[in-house]
């Protein structure tokens, strides 16, 4: 009965006690009348990350440039469904210029790798977004 109950307050601090999940921050990008584009101004830190909600259309391209104060920040591009990035710019650039292939809300992700993740940096950056 001991064990029963020692293990049923384990359990309940368990339930009380607050994950220590990293941040997901998502916010749904939309183009002031009669425009094409957009900057962000923003910043993220530690393992946080910035989620942007696009929608475009199938065959529109999509720009993205991201300007950074930290050389560690990076983002992905993600079609909706998608498991991996169409684009990952701590492989191929901060600038990506990308066809879409399907329509839908695409995901762009904003992050700091993990070498400055696990410092606690913190990376202030802008972030352009451009449909043709």
């Amino acid at each position: 009965m001991r064990l029963f109950s020692t293990l049923a307050l384990f359990l309940a601090v368990l339930a009380f006690h607050p994950a220590s999940a990293d941040e997901v921050r998502r916010e749904t990008v939309r183009f002031d009348r009669g425009t094409s584009g957009t900057t962000i101004n923003s910043s993220v830190r530690g393992y946080d990350t910035v989620q942007y909600v696009l929608g475009v259309r199938s065959g529109q391209k999509l720009d993205v440039q991201l300007d950074t104060n930290n050389a560690s920040n990076y983002f992905n591009i993600t079609a909706p469904g998608a498991s991996e990035a169409l684009y990952n710019s701590s492989i191929d650039g901060n600038g990506a210029s990308v066809t879409i292939p399907s329509s839908g809300n695409y995901l762009i992700d904003v992050y700091l790798m993990r070498n400055a993740a696990r410092r606690g940096e913190t990376a202030t950056y802008s972030l352009t977004l451009y449909v043709e």
